[in-house]
């Protein structure tokens, strides 16, 4: 698997995986992403703060696509709950999906795998990696706590006025 900063030209292909991921979560009965988040600007914004990724499998087609955005982050300015640690040297995983296409094959778990040793090994200024999802989500809480990530709190109206998402953190050893 290779993840890979994205650049303008790849705008359309992230915003393509981002609205399949949509339409999962929409199957799934999960309201997440079902409003105008995220949207063309956040994408065009993290694509030019250099935080949008794509995601590659090992015979390079491109699979996924992922947010790593840089402290701090707003988002989190309301949090209810308390952190591992209180610091400003941390990292937050967005708007995470792999295409439907390629759904099944142990993706998100390698995603997670990846980005995680990938930060811990070239971001030693990084304390910790934060993340978000619904609270109705099961799949990805499954893959967060899995991965190793604590359950910090949650967030209300962040995103959208009557939406809960659960927030999680995990220690980087850095």
């Amino acid at each position: 698997m290779q993840i890979t900063q994205a650049k303008m030209a790849d705008l359309n292909q992230i915003l393509e995986i981002l609205r399949d991921g949509r339409n999962q979560l929409a199957e799934q009965g999960i309201d997440q992403w079902q409003g105008d988040y995220p949207n063309e600007e956040h994408i065009k914004q993290d694509i030019e703060d250099g935080f949008a990724y794509l995601v590659g499998s090992d015979d390079d087609e491109t699979i996924g696509a992922l947010s790593i955005v840089e402290a701090p982050d707003h988002a989190y300015d309301e949090l209810d709950g308390d952190w591992l640690i209180d610091t400003d040297k941390y990292v937050v995983i967005h708007r995470v999906a792999i295409h439907s296409a390629h759904a099944g094959k142990g993706y998100a778990s390698q995603l997670f795998t990846n980005v995680i040793d990938y930060i811990k090994k070239n971001r030693t200024d990084i304390k910790t990696i934060r993340i978000d999802t619904h609270e109705d989500n099961k799949i990805m809480q499954h893959l967060i706590t899995k991965n190793g990530f604590s359950k910090v709190g949650e967030l209300h109206g962040v995103y959208r006025p009557d939406e809960n998402s659960y927030v999680y953190a995990l220690l980087t050893g850095n």
